[in-house]
């Protein structure tokens, strides 16, 4: 008995450890990334967010950029602000959940609630009908924003996005762990944060790779406060459901009508592009698929100017896309970063997946 009673004066001691370490991580993480931005509630949710606004013979219309999985509104920002800047009204989101903004109502668990979050900030700030560029997870919710809220939707740009099933649907073991009730609840508040910490600079180049991890992407970008417990639990929670929720709304693609281009790497590691590239470019009619070799998960960080390029497309710009990609795909031939053997791939082959 003795021996059962130290065991357990042992383990809850390690508990507590685990979790003062991540308390201290917490106080870290938002002392070198406080919020940059403003902030405004919208549909019960307090939303950060960063707005440029556009010149006044600015030659594109409003443009609303949502990230993906794990990330904040800085990591589309710092790429594509300063390009863009004086060109457009630009909306950068901090989803919510994520970065500095609230969680919020329970439906924001779902791209369709963030959707109709996002929407309603458009409103709070009389911002017009936009060009919505999402990247990864971000892509699903502006598939979605095109469906819920068309009259505020001038065009898509769609970059190494999520948007339909995938075989096996499973995600990460530490989304599903997270995700599940009282476990991953203890699980984020002690081991996510150190844990998660200590894997971040390899795991953060692996979703880069093949291509250049950015010198100080991961401070500049503010990616620590993903562990956060709060935002880590979000982000298993969008994670997790995300495929169930693709299921159901993929079949409605068809119904989107703008302008859209849908940028996809060959070397991404991280998600099905063959199957949600693809999927975009047969579902969204009218829709263009620019493929660019040797290209991993980071269209926004490692092709700003295909980027930009098929932002101006979108807005009706007379620009030639294919040589914009031409462009990107001579600058990173050679690139073998990583390096991508090494990187643990999210994706298992699609032969393996479907056996």
């Amino acid at each position: 008995m003795n021996l059962v009673y130290a065991f357990c004066a042992f383990l809850l001691a390690l508990i507590l450890v685990a979790a003062g370490v991540t308390r201290v991580g917490v106080w870290m993480a938002e002392r070198k990334n406080p919020p940059s931005g403003s902030f405004a509630t919208v549909n019960d949710t307090r939303m950060h967010f960063v707005r440029v606004p556009a010149a006044a013979d600015a030659p594109l219309p409003p443009i609303v950029f949502i990230h993906g999985a794990s990330g904040n509104l800085r990591d589309a920002m710092l790429p594509l602000r300063k390009t863009l800047e004086g060109r457009a009204d630009m909306l950068f989101v901090d989803r919510p959940g994520h970065g500095w903004s609230a969680r919020g109502p329970a439906d924001n668990a779902t791209p369709a609630g963030q959707a109709k979050t996002i929407a309603a900030l458009m409103d709070h700030l009389e911002i017009g009908p936009a060009i919505v560029v999402g990247h990864s997870f971000g892509g699903a919710i502006a598939a979605t924003f095109a469906l819920d809220h068309p009259q505020k939707t001038a065009g898509l740009v769609f970059l190494a996005a999520v948007s339909h099933p995938w075989p096996g649907a499973g995600t990460a073991w530490y989304y599903e762990l997270t995700a599940t009730p009282l476990i991953g609840r203890l699980f984020s508040e002690t081991l996510a944060l150190p844990g998660g910490a200590l894997r971040m600079a390899a795991a953060t180049a692996c979703v880069f790779a093949p291509n250049r991890l950015p010198e100080g992407y991961a401070q500049e970008a503010g990616i620590g406060l993903v562990l956060r417990p709060g935002t880590f639990r979000a982000n298993a929670q969008d994670v997790t459901g995300l495929y169930d929720y693709v299921t159901q709304v993929a079949p409605r693609y068809g119904e989107i009508d703008t302008p859209t281009v849908v940028i996809s790497g060959r070397r991404d590691t991280v998600v099905y592009e063959e199957i949600h590239s693809t999927g975009l470019a047969r579902d969204i009619p009218g829709a263009r698929a620019v493929w660019i070799d040797n290209l991993g998960h980071k269209p926004d960080w490692t092709a700003p100017d295909l980027t930009v390029a098929a932002i101006e497309t979108v807005a009706g710009l007379d620009r030639d896309l294919a040589a914009a990609a031409r462009e990107v795909e001579v600058r990173i031939a050679d690139d073998a970063f990583g390096p991508i053997e090494n990187c643990p791939d999210e994706k298992p082959p699609l032969n393996a997946a479907s056996r």
